[in-house]
C-alpha cells in the first residue's frame, strides 16, 4: 500500500537555504516533492464497500487514544483504560521508558458518594506538583464546543474525590484551573469567575457584572469560532492575580434561530452574531487579585470595538502582561508589553501586511527575561524568531522557503526549539527541531515514513505519543523515545479498521500537480475506479473546500469521507480534488494571501484550470461528466463553479454554502474580503448568489436549519434567486441540525446516500 515514489528521494537542501540539516538515525531520507506523481497499489478482487456498515457498524472507525498527559516530574504519562472489574474507567500510568503499568486512581475511586456509576472523564488535568487531578464531567456545548460541564478534585494523597461549584446548575461551569500552588480553583459560571478553596470549599466571586451582554471570562460566539478563544483568563505565575477578557456584546445584532421539532410549538435560540460591516463586542483585558477587588484595565489604545484583543499571556512574570491586538481589517498586528499594576502599555513589535496578520500562538518568555519566541510570515514564510522584549528585535531561528505548520515546545534547557514542518512537500507533516541560539541547525527527527506525523512530547521532549497516518494507512498511536525515534510500544494500531479497509476492492490512487493558467504548480489526488479501463471515458466527482482553513490534498487518513470517496470509484466513478491557491497547505505567504478579495473568484479559476488541464493530459476523464461536490466553504466555491463555469461543470452538490458573503460573520469574512463599505463591489461580485441566474447544470442544495455558524438564511436566499430566474434545482433541508449536518440518528447515512442517488441519477457511473 505504499506511496512508493514517495518513499525514494532525498532533501532538497535549496529548500532549507541558510540552515546546517541533519538527520538521526534511520532519518536519511525525505519524501519527494508533489510535483512527481505517486500511485498507491489497486486491489480489484476486494470486498465491495456498504454504506449501511460504514455508518451503522464500527468496522471502519479509525479510533484515538483517551486524554493522555504527561506528568511534569516524568515519572511517566497518564491515560484511561477500562477498568478491569465493573463500569468506568481507571486512570493509569506507563513508565515511558519500560511501560510499566500501574493504577494512579481506580474507577471505583472515580465513583462520587451516593453515586452508581463513576464519572466519565471527557478531559483531565494534573497539578504542577501531580498530587492532584481536575476532572471535567457532564459536559455540553456553549456555542459550537463542548466547554460547558462539572469539575471535580481527586486528591492522591487524601484518595478523596470533591466536586467543585456545588452551588451552580449541573452542566454550567466553564475552564476550571489550578492555581500554580494548587491550593485553589478558578473557574467561570454565566460569564463570572470565581474562586474556589480546595481545603475547605470557600468560595469567592471575583466579578459580578456577568450578564447576557458583559462577558467575563470567556468569549461570545464570533471570537470562539474565528480566534478560537475560549478560556478567557489566566493565573499569575505568582498565583496571586488573575487576568481576564471582558466583553461587552450589548451594540451586537442578534441572530435568532428556529427550532421546530424539539415541542409542540415553536422555541427560538438568539444570540450576538456579528456578520460583516455590523458591530463587534468590545474588548479589554483587566487583571484582579485572586482573592477578589477591583480590577485594573489594560490601556490598550483603539476604539475596542474596531479592534480584536485575540492573544493575552502573562509575560514570564507576574508583572507583566503580553497582549496582542488585530486591528478590524486584521492587517496589523501589534504587541504590547503592559503593567499589571497600572494598565500602562508599551508596543514592542508589528506585523503588518496588505492582507492579514497572524498572531501567534504559544509565545514563550525565556529565562534570561529579555527576549521571548515569536512566530512571523516577514520573509515570505512562517519561521520562528526570538525577540527582544525591549527593541522588537527579531533574530532568525528557522530560515528557508518553506513554513514552519506547528510550534509544539520550546525546551530552553536543552537548547531546541520542537515543531512540524515538511520542507520538501506540503503534502506531509514531519517533526523537526531547530537551535534555539538561532545558529541555523536543524534536525529532522521523524523518520522516512512517508504520511502525516504529530507529537505530543514529555516535557524534557525525551519522548512522545506519536500518531501516524497515510492514504492507505489508518492513523496508529505509538510510543517514542526521542531523538532517535525509536519506539516503545504501540498503544493503538486500529488493526481491525486497518485490515476492513485493507479488503476493499480500490482503484489506484495518485498525487498529481497541474499547471494553472498564471504557472502556478497546484497539487491534487486522483482516484480511479476499481474496473478502470483506460480505453474508456468515466464521470469524474470532484470534492472541493478551497477556502484558507482547510487542505484537502495531504497525504494523511482522510477518514469517512476518504471511504465515501472510495464507495462511488467502485461504482464506477473516478474521484479527484486540487488544492487551489489560498489553501491551508505550507507553500508560503504570496500562496495564502493570493486570495484577499479574490475568494470564490480566483479560487475557482483555479479549479477550473486544473480541470482543463487534466483533460488534456487524460483521455480517460468524461469532459461532458463532471460533478463538484464541497461542504461549507466548499459549498461555497461547489456554487461558484456551478455558476460560474456552466459549461464545464454538470452536477453540484453544496452543502451548508455561504452564497452571500456579507452574511457571514466580521471576523473570518472582513480578513479575507475587506471591510465595507469600500468592498462592497467585492462582495458582490465573489458571493455566489450574484451569478446564480446562470446556472444550466444539476444542483442539490442540503443545509441543516439549526446552522449556528452558516446559517440557514443563506440557502433560503439562493433558493430565492434561482426561483427568480426560473432554475430548477433540488434542495434539503434538515430539520434542526447545526452545521456539520450530523445530528440524528442516520442522518450522516441519509445524507451520503442521497447524493450517491443524486450522482446516479444525473451523472451516470461506469466506462463507455
Amino acid at each position: 500500500m505504499e506511496l512508493v515514489a514517495l518513499l525514494r528521494s532525498k532533501l532538497r537542501l535549496s529548500l532549507v537555504a541558510g540552515l546546517t540539516l541533519t538527520t538521526l538515525a534511520g532519518c536519511s531520507s525525505l519524501p519527494t516533492s508533489s510535483s512527481t506523481d505517486s500511485v498507491a497499489s489497486i486491489t480489484t478482487d476486494g470486498e465491495q464497500l456498504r454504506l449501511a456498515e460504514l455508518y451503522q457498524a464500527p468496522t471502519y472507525h479509525a479510533g484515538g487514544v483517551p486524554p493522555t498527559r504527561w506528568l511534569a516530574d516524568g515519572s511517566g504519562y497518564t491515560t484511561l483504560e477500562a477498568a478491569a472489574q465493573g463500569d468506568g474507567n481507571d486512570l493509569v500510568r506507563y513508565h515511558p521508558e519500560t511501560q510499566a503499568r500501574d493504577i494512579l486512581i481506580t474507577a471505583a475511586e472515580l465513583t462520587p458518594k451516593g453515586h452508581d456509576e463513576p464519572l466519565q472523564l471527557a478531559d483531565y488535568q494534573w497539578s504542577n506538583d501531580g498530587q492532584k487531578l481536575l476532572i471535567f464531567t457532564n459536559t455540553k456545548r456553549s456555542w459550537r464546543t463542548h466547554t460547558l460541564g462539572d469539575y471535580w478534585v481527586f486528591d492522591l494523597q487524601q484518595r478523596s474525590l470533591t466536586q467543585l461549584g456545588t452551588f451552580a446548575e449541573p452542566s454550567t461551569l466553564q475552564f476550571a484551573k489550578f492555581d500554580p500552588q494548587a491550593e485553589r480553583v478558578a473557574y467561570v459560571m454565566q460569564n463570572n469567575i470565581y474562586v474556589e478553596r480546595l481545603r475547605d470549599g470557600k468560595i469567592t466571586q471575583l466579578t459580578d457584572d456577568g450578564s447576557t451582554s458583559i462577558v467575563n471570562g470567556t468569549f461570545d460566539w464570533v471570537n470562539e469560532e474565528e480566534f478560537f478563544l475560549r478560556d478567557g483568563f489566566r493565573w499569575s505565575p505568582d498565583g496571586e492575580s488573575i487576568a481576564y477578557w471582558q466583553l461587552d456584546t450589548s451594540g451586537t445584532p442578534d441572530f435568532t434561530m428556529i427550532n421546530n421539532t424539539d415541542s409542540l410549538y415553536p422555541t427560538l435560540k438568539t444570540f450576538p452574531y456579528p456578520k460583516v460591516g455590523e458591530t463587534n463586542a468590545a474588548m479589554r483585558i483587566g487583571v484582579m487579585p485572586a482573592t477578589g477587588g477591583d480590577t485594573t484595565w489594560m490601556k490598550v489604545p483603539g476604539d475596542p470595538r474596531q479592534h480584536y484583543l485575540v492573544r493575552m499571556q502573562w509575560a514570564g512574570n507576574s508583572e507583566q502582561l503580553l497582549i496582542q491586538q488585530l486591528t478590524r481589517s486584521q492587517a496589523i498586528n501589534r504587541a504590547f508589553i503592559t503593567d499589571a499594576n497600572s494598565g500602562e502599555v508599551r508596543e514592542v513589535l508589528r506585523e503588518t501586511t496588505e492582507s492579514w496578520a497572524e498572531y501567534v500562538d504559544d509565545v514563550q518568555f525565556l529565562a534570561d527575561g529579555k527576549h521571548f519566541t515569536w512566530l512571523s510570515e516577514r520573509d515570505g514564510y512562517r519561521h520562528i524568531y526570538r525577540a527582544n522584549r525591549t527593541t522588537g528585535h527579531l533574530q532568525a531561528i528557522t530560515k528557508g522557503n518553506w513554513d514552519v505548520v506547528e510550534v509544539l515546545q520550546i525546551n530552553e534547557a536543552q537548547g531546541w526549539v520542537y515543531f512540524i514542518a515538511s520542507p520538501e512537500t506540503p503534502l506531509e507533516r514531519y517533526l523537526f527541531r531547530a537551535s534555539l541560539d538561532g545558529s541555523g541547525k536543524l534536525e529532522r527527527l521523524t523518520p522516512a515514513q512517508a504520511g502525516t506525523h504529530s507529537y505530543q512530547l514529555s516535557a524534557d521532549a525525551a519522548y512522545a505519543v506519536h500518531t501516524y497516518s497515510s492514504v492507505t494507512q489508518v492513523p496508529q498511536v505509538d510510543m517514542v523515545s526521542l531523538p532517535q525515534h525509536q519506539q516503545i510500544r504501540m498503544i493503538k494500531d486500529n488493526a481491525t479498521a486497518q485490515n476492513a479497509f485493507n479488503a476493499l476492492a480500490r482503484g489506484s490512487f495518485e498525487f498529481f500537480q497541474v499547471e494553472a493558467q498564471d504557472g502556478l504548480m497546484l497539487d491534487g489526488f486522483l482516484m480511479k475506479p476499481v474496473d478502470f479501463d483506460p480505453a474508456k471515458q468515466y464521470p469524474i466527482v470532484y470534492y472541493v473546500y478551497g477556502e484558507p482553513w482547510g487542505q484537502t490534498v495531504s497525504n494523511s487518513w482522510g477518514g469517512e469521507r476518504f471511504l465515501w470517496h472510495t464507495y462511488l470509484t467502485q461504482q464506477g466513478y473516478l474521484v479527484a480534488s486540487v488544492d487551489n491557491r489560498g489553501t491551508r497547505s505550507p507553500r508560503g505567504y504570496d500562496w495564502r494571501r493570493s486570495i484577499y478579495k479574490n475568494l470564490g473568484v480566483i479560487t475557482v479559476r483555479d479549479q477550473h484550470d486544473a480541470l482543463q488541464a487534466m483533460l488534456k493530459r487524460w483521455s480517460f476523464i468524461d469532459k461532458d461528466r463532471v460533478a463538484i461536490w464541497g461542504h461549507s466553504g466548499g459549498g461555497s466555491q461547489t456554487l461558484n463553479a456551478m455558476f460560474r463555469y456552466p459549461d464545464s461543470y454538470h452536477v453540484g452538490m453544496a452543502l451548508a454554502p455561504v452564497p452571500d458573503l456579507t452574511l457571514y460573520d466580521t471576523i473570518y469574512q472582513e480578513r479575507y474580503s475587506g471591510l465595507l463599505p469600500e468592498a462592497a463591489e467585492s462582495y458582490r461580485e465573489t458571493s455566489a448568489i450574484t451569478h446564480a441566474k446562470n446556472l444550466e447544470g444539476k444542483l442539490l442544495l442540503v443545509h441543516g436549519t439549526a446552522d449556528d455558524n452558516v446559517h440557514f438564511q443563506g440557502s433560503e436566499r439562493l433558493v430565492n434567486e434561482l426561483i427568480k430566474h426560473g432554475k430548477q434545482f433540488e434542495f434539503f433541508a434538515y430539520p434542526n441540525r447545526t452545521h456539520g449536518i450530523r445530528e440524528g440518528e442516520g442522518t450522516t447515512e441519509h445524507l451520503r446516500t442521497m447524493m450517491v442517488e443524486f450522482l446516479k441519477e444525473n451523472l451516470p457511473a461506469g466506462g463507455r
